[in-house]
């Protein structure tokens, strides 16, 4: 007796697919045929005879119709017949695409609009109502998407508008040129409705450019650009040392200059928290007896000077005036080497150019004084620029970034709670220009705040370099809103991306015969939704989305450059990068009159 024959179970996605055409076209033929026989006759009754139907037979009608309505004009018999037919065709398949869309799941196995509710515009205005108490008593429908959240691109596929709450604290992770300046800063920028800090190492062509004349229409724009990264004329100065009148606030300024100066593996030696120390101690004696912070420099190159511990014991910090004593009189070389580390600490401050930013100006009706407490409560926008590296201002940057968000907080407990309109801190660049060494502890409480920062890194890496493994797993956790651009090349960070995205069932189709005949099975298997290779590849434009209790998604950034008013925003770019090169030029001209002068 023969054995029956069975073939190795194989995919049979080609067959299927033939099978799926076949029936496509019989539905689309007794479906065109139909409507033909319906058109038709209507033709015929009102433009030629009013006698019974035609009976009813779809492809008769479809393929011979001058046969089947004989009286009718053969233009008629067209209209009727064909054209008619083939729109409605168009329009219903249209319109039920739509629907389909709308209703269906995504068969990839990533969040349709059904996940993603809560970030589409019906709940994200309920919500940004009963978050904001200035939108109290207004009417979903009314409230005007950028009041909603921060728009973070559009649904794929479709172009539903997916924007987070005004209590989402966001990371950003992406490559350079993957859209993270022009398809998520300055569209952040240009919508706020409330105050907006920037921290970034460029100028020219970029969000400063990009956003400035919009913003100055909106409030007043503030520029503190230390290193000249715009050549910005020196209009406003920030007293560094208006937190540092307590421990905790001159800690955390000494921390700044610490952070920007060493990375993860290096903080916490005896060197670093010796010199931290120093700099504590320094900065609180200055800031109470109302010194310039470029007095402490004073102090860190005559370590024998007592007047730092002297101002100490006058405001009755004895604990710190006698800890700082220790230090002054302990062994020489320990001494120099704590020293010689906290004057590397603070070296940015030798560059009087830089320290003129943060020190009384000579000239205070021409220089404004920026107040992070009033910055709050406005619609203003500060620009907080700096070079990365050595010798940069990132210090400077990071303490006045971390003392507007610490402003922001306490004026929204004042407030009952919450800063309404929320204040916008976008940290680009924030591994390189902004190192808040406590960020990811702060992330766990700013957007309950309406304090909203959005922390755009390069790669997950860079931030492990700055906050270690747990700080960027603390980050990564506490940030409610995640992007993931284009360019993901850490191949274990594209391996965990992918499983936190999950698998979905494939189906697989089995055929097998026999003399019996031929049978086929169906059996599902599990399947990356997104594999690390696809993650690495996604393209330029879009991102993925991962919100705190919905499956990710995929979006479409949305660039300003694509907006309607590309053209306005695109000429004010324009007009402001031709204004820093005017003045970059106009000081390379000074530079080289005075040297002529010489």
């Amino acid at each position: 007796m023969p054995s029956p024959r069975t073939s190795t179970p194989t995919s049979t996605t080609g067959t299927d697919f033939l099978l799926y055409v076949l029936f496509a076209a019989v539905g689309l033929g007794f479906g065109a045929g139909s409507l033909a026989w319906l058109f038709g006759n209507l033709a015929e009754s009102l433009i030629g005879s009013s006698g019974p139907w035609t009976a009813y037979e779809p492809m008769a009608a479809l393929l011979h119709a001058s046969d089947a309505w004989p009286r009718l004009p053969r233009v008629a018999l067209v209209i009727a017949c064909y054209v008619l037919p083939v729109l409605t065709v168009l329009a219903a398949a249209l319109v039920g695409g739509g629907i389909w869309l709308r209703l269906r799941g995504n068969p990839k196995g990533l969040a349709g609009q059904r996940e993603l509710a809560s970030l589409l515009p019906k709940e994200g205005a309920a919500k940004s109502i009963s978050l904001r108490p200035s939108l109290t008593g207004s009417k979903p429908k009314n409230v005007a998407p950028n009041d909603r959240g921060v728009l973070l691109g559009t649904l794929q596929p479709g172009r539903r508008e997916i924007r987070s709450s005004w209590e989402d604290v966001l990371l950003a992770i992406m490559a350079p040129r993957s859209g993270k300046t022009s398809g998520l800063a300055i569209p952040a920028i240009l919508r706020a409705p409330g105050p907006v800090l920037l921290t970034s190492n460029k100028a020219a062509n970029d969000a400063f450019t990009a956003t400035f004349d919009a913003r100055a229409g909106v409030g007043r724009v503030w520029t503190l650009d230390p290193q000249q990264i715009a050549h910005a004329d020196r209009t406003m100065w920030w007293d560094i040392l208006a937190d540092a009148r307590d421990l905790a606030g001159a800690r955390r300024l000494a921390g700044h200059f610490v952070t920007a100066c060493v990375d993860e593996s290096s903080a916490g030696d005896f060197w670093s928290t010796a010199a931290a120390n120093t700099l504590t101690a320094l900065f609180l004696a200055a800031a109470n007896d109302g010194r310039p912070i470029t007095d402490v420099l004073g102090w860190l190159a005559s370590p024998a000077d007592r007047t730092p511990v002297d101002l100490l014991h006058d405001v009755g910090l004895e604990a710190v005036a006698a800890q700082l004593h220790g230090t002054v009189a302990g062994a020489v070389e320990t001494r120099d080497g704590i020293f010689e580390t906290a004057r590397q600490y603070a070296s940015c401050l030798l560059d009087p150019g830089i320290a003129s930013w943060v020190t009384p100006p000579s000239n205070a009706a021409e220089v404004w004084e920026f107040q992070p407490e009033a910055f709050a409560t406005s619609r203003d926008t500060l620009f907080l620029l700096s070079k990365d590296g050595g010798g940069s201002a990132s210090a400077i940057i990071a303490a006045a970034a971390d003392a507007v968000m610490r402003a922001a907080v306490i004026q929204a407990e004042r407030d009952g709670g919450r800063l309404d309109p929320p204040l916008l801190a976008i940290l680009d660049e924030a591994a390189n220009v902004c190192k808040i060494k406590d960020l990811p502890d702060l992330y766990s409480h700013l957007g309950s705040r309406g304090v909203i920062p959005i922390t755009i890194l390069q790669s997950y890496r860079q931030g492990q370099r700055v906050w270690g493994d747990t700080g960027m797993d603390a980050l990564w956790s506490a940030s409610t809103i995640k992007l993931i651009g284009s360019g993901i090349d850490d191949a274990d960070f594209a391996d965990k991306l992918s499983r936190l995205v999950g698998d979905h069932d494939v189906p697989t189709v089995s055929v097998s015969t026999s003399e019996s005949g031929r049978s086929t099975s169906v059996s599902m298997r599990q399947e990356r939704v997104l594999p690390a290779d696809a993650i690495r590849a996604l393209p330029k434009g879009s991102a993925l989305l991962l919100a705190t209790g919905i499956r990710p998604a995929l979006l479409g950034l949305k660039p300003w450059y694509r907006e309607p008013d590309a053209d306005r925003l695109a000429t004010a770019s324009a007009k402001a990068t031709a204004a820093i090169t005017e003045r970059a030029v106009g000081k390379v001209v000074d530079q080289n009159e005075f040297g002529k002068a010489a």
